[in-house]
């Protein structure tokens, strides 16, 4: 996949390269490297791990595990009031003799 990427921006490169210039754009403004938005992700600050390698440390964790697991705690602690609170409603079968 990379391959594919890679020869496709050089493709380009040598289409924007051999296609007539206006006289007043300089050769090296051409030439400059433009990334747009192919950035790749927050690099500031510690690596960010997988819950699981270390389940302790909320704030080393990758945004998608945290939002994950946040749902999941949000989701167990809405059920389980609702069941604490409802007492569990179960419906009772009276035996008839």
């Amino acid at each position: 996949m990379a391959a594919w990427t890679a020869a496709a921006r050089q493709a380009s490169n040598l289409a924007r390269l051999s296609s007539p210039k206006v006289a007043s754009t300089p050769q090296s403004a051409s030439l400059i490297h433009r990334r747009g938005l192919a950035g790749g992700g927050d690099h500031h600050g510690p690596p960010k791990v997988n819950f699981w390698q270390d389940p302790m440390s909320p704030s080393k964790w990758k945004e998608e595990h945290f939002v994950i697991i946040s749902l999941t705690g949000w989701g167990v602690a809405i059920y389980g009031g609702y069941k604490f609170f409802t007492g569990g409603k179960k419906e009772k079968k009276e035996e008839k003799v």
